[in-house]
């Protein structure tokens, strides 16, 4: 792997989506989802197998966030 590929994947992955829904957790963006839907389940599942984590589901039509509750 070359070190170039792994810094640009890393900037990619803060970047906060034009459009859809994405998982933050810890503050950083990690997963993007078509749905609100497809975003909460992630969310939640995550949210039962790792409870100390803070995760929130990001909506990139209003810019907003709201943290999930298992």
């Amino acid at each position: 792997m070359q070190r170039g590929t792994s810094i640009d994947m890393a900037l990619r992955t803060n970047e906060l989506p034009k459009a859809g829904f994405a998982l933050e957790i810890d503050g950083r963006i990690k997963t993007e989802f078509d749905t609100r839907e497809g975003a909460e389940t992630g969310a939640v599942e995550l949210k039962r197998r790792f409870p100390a984590l803070q995760i929130r589901v990001y909506d990139a039509q209003t810019n907003s966030r709201h943290e999930v509750q298992a």
